[in-house]
């Protein structure tokens, strides 16, 4: 239980990838981290791409970013919705600012990209994002997991055990 004080941000909206959510939530549980779902209301039933659904636990106006210790941003195709908030972005923001774990996988790298965090970072993303990356300044690399400091990316569903096995070590440091 080598998160047992850990405090995370898992963010949601419809359409976000089933296992690029459900996979992180349940193995920072599994550690011992308090994981928060978060998203536009609270008590929401929101569904993934593949039917699976979950409630959120808390709106995003609820949420004060120096109360966590990291935010994960799910991929599929809830990033494309949840970067319209300027609540996510300034989640995303402070969390970049004090140098706290950020999390994205496959889509999510279009959060970070409207939160104007990525100039000069190296990550990973789904290949189809890879211009979308690079235009917003981000060394885009064809890897499983890449860490650049506190940002831990992953490519797609396959990469999640390296992808996590990362972010519980950036997150415990």
């Amino acid at each position: 239980m080598q998160l047992q004080n850990k405090k995370i941000i898992q963010l949601v909206s419809d359409d976000f990838e089933d296992l690029e959510l459900w996979y992180p939530v349940l193995r920072l549980r599994e550690e011992g981290a308090t994981v928060h779902i978060v998203g536009e209301k609270k008590g929401e039933q929101y569904i993934g791409k593949y039917g699976v659904p979950i409630v959120s636990d808390l709106s995003f106006q609820e949420i004060e970013p120096n109360d966590y210790d990291a935010i994960l941003v799910p991929g599929g195709w809830s990033p494309d919705k949840l970067r319209r908030y300027e609540e996510v972005l300034h989640m995303v923001k402070t969390m970049d600012d004090q140098q706290k774990p950020v999390g994205q996988i496959c889509h999510a790298g279009w959060v970070l990209i409207s939160a104007k965090i990525l100039e000069g970072k190296k990550v990973t993303s789904t290949p189809g994002i890879k211009d979308d990356m690079t235009n917003a300044g981000a060394i885009w690399l064809d890897e499983a997991v890449v860490v650049d400091g506190h940002l831990i990316s992953s490519r797609r569903p396959p990469d999640l055990p390296d992808y996590m096995r990362e972010f519980i070590k950036v997150l415990s440091k």
